[in-house]
């Protein structure tokens, strides 16, 4: 019955208000009407002495007295009574997240308790039920939980109530008299307000890692964004000069550019590999420290001490823990040799070029991102970038990153030794004592140029072991 009226509630609202009836009474015609509407209507009613009924407009003459129509007012409190009973439920109604009463039926209700000794989570209601059916027994009670299985041990069916240091594990008392005995044992609350201490030195570590990798992932996309502008900066400075250049000269325009975007590629691909990996390593640490915070809030000690040591372990990390990137490239040397060789090689181009196009491809190489990077903290164990394993101590930061620069650059001193050898032999039998001269001259001038770009050649040669033997003795 109750679920009807609540159904056709319309029936009991006022039509002057549009609310429940307060007071209901019946008119003549047979409608109803708060005790309180239907008089502020028919008292501005009195200076005609006609009354009428609101709805059907049927008149009453005199003023109708009005009584309280009692059965209509108890169907009116039975409905007020079940829309607060339906409002409560939804409200109390489990939601994602909550824990379901194991007793309700249909619709389940959100637990507010869990007995440890039947195992079982209550609403309000049947909590009391609970209650009334256990008088005088001491069940342990908590707060709603949906891992009561997690809190029983398997083997003696009692409440986890001790922590066993011994083993790491949490037992119930009849433990310490079997497998756990003479173990280094303690209330399983105590090891937990201890563990939790632990906790939030953790927390705070993982947290001060997040801002050091995310200051570099911001360092690093910096120096990513300068390294592009730099190489396509040299590249157009390198297309005007060439363009000026004799035609001659033009099929080498493609060697040089070919240099320069092979190592902006290298390096590239080297450094947004290593962003993707800061960015997976930053996620996780973030995982980590949510799922930190979401422990350090529970109260459950026995699903704390479970979880916490899977929680603080460090994670894995591909990368290392100390890293320093450029933000300043420079690509001059590429363009004064470009430029020398506009000046002054164009009767003995192919003679000369095999020699200044080794020095502007040293020149370009010479340009990295990430100018070191040292393996130093023993927490994080640092794995290769092809997932094949761990850098062995003895392999360089090159090796295990950068592996197609090198066999370009071999290609192309090959390919300029054939072509040099073959215009050699063309004029073997054509040169004279002129064009000797025009040679030496013009190799004077190279020489020069080529002792500056031997220097520096040396000294990434020098830079390059000197980094190796520092990142092995590092390692």
């Amino acid at each position: 019955m109750a679920e009807a009226m609540a159904s056709n509630q319309d029936i009991f609202m006022c039509p002057i208000c549009l609310d429940v009836l307060k007071d209901p009474v019946t008119l003549h015609c047979g409608h109803n009407y708060c005790l309180g509407c239907i008089k502020g209507c028919w008292d501005q009613e009195d200076l005609k002495g006609v009354y009428s009924c609101p709805q059907c407009r049927q008149t009453f003459t005199p003023r109708p007295v009005l009584n309280k129509n009692n059965i209509v007012a108890e169907l009116v409190d039975q409905l007020r009574k079940t829309r607060i009973q339906t409002t409560a439920r939804v409200v109390c109604t489990a939601g994602p997240g909550d824990v379901e009463c194991d007793v309700c039926t249909g619709g389940k209700l959100k637990a507010v308790k869990s007995c440890l000794e039947c195992l079982v989570s209550y609403c309000d209601t049947h909590l009391k039920t609970h209650n009334e059916l256990n008088p005088g027994r001491n069940h342990t009670m908590i707060d709603a939980t949906g891992q009561l299985q997690e809190r029983i041990c398997s083997r003696h069916k009692k409440v986890f109530e001790i922590f066993c240091r011994t083993d790491q594990s949490c037992i119930c008392y009849l433990c310490t008299m079997d497998d756990h005995k003479g173990h280094d044992t303690i209330t399983a609350t105590t090891e937990w307000s201890n563990k939790k201490k632990g906790l939030g030195q953790s927390q705070r570590r993982y947290q001060q890692r997040i801002q050091e990798r995310e200051k570099e992932l911001q360092e690093l996309r910096k120096a990513v964004e300068a390294l592009k502008s730099s190489a396509q900066t040299a590249v157009e400075e390198s297309e005007r000069m060439f363009t000026e250049m004799m035609r001659s000269i033009k099929r080498r325009r493609s060697e040089v550019t070919e240099l320069i975007r092979a190592q902006e590629k290298a390096e590239v691909s080297r450094a947004e590999g290593l962003l993707k990996r800061l960015e997976q390593e930053i996620a996780e640490l973030k995982r980590r420290d949510a799922e930190m915070k979401q422990l350090s809030l529970t109260e459950d000690h026995i699903h704390f001490l479970k979880n916490i040591v899977s929680i603080t372990e460090s994670p894995y990390s591909t990368i290392s823990t100390s890293m320093t990137f450029s933000q300043s490239f420079s690509f001059e040397p590429v363009k004064e040799s470009v430029s020398a060789l506009k000046m002054q090689l164009e009767e003995k181009l192919h003679s000369i070029f095999k020699q200044e196009i080794v020095q502007i491809s040293a020149a370009a190489t010479n340009v990295q991102i990430i100018q070191s990077i040292q393996y130093t903290d023993p927490e994080l164990p640092v794995r290769r970038a092809d997932s094949k394993g761990f850098l062995q101590p003895n392999m360089s930061d090159g090796q295990a990153l950068i592996t197609e620069p090198v066999t370009r650059a071999d290609f192309l001193h090959c390919e300029l030794d054939r072509c040099s050898s073959a215009h050699a032999h063309r004029q073997t039998h054509t040169q004279t004592h002129t064009h000797t001269h025009t040679h030496t001259h013009t190799h004077t001038h190279t020489q020069t140029l080529t002792y500056s770009y031997n220097i520096l050649y040396k000294n990434i040669n020098i830079h390059s072991h000197t980094l190796t033997e520092t990142h092995t003795h590092t390692n």
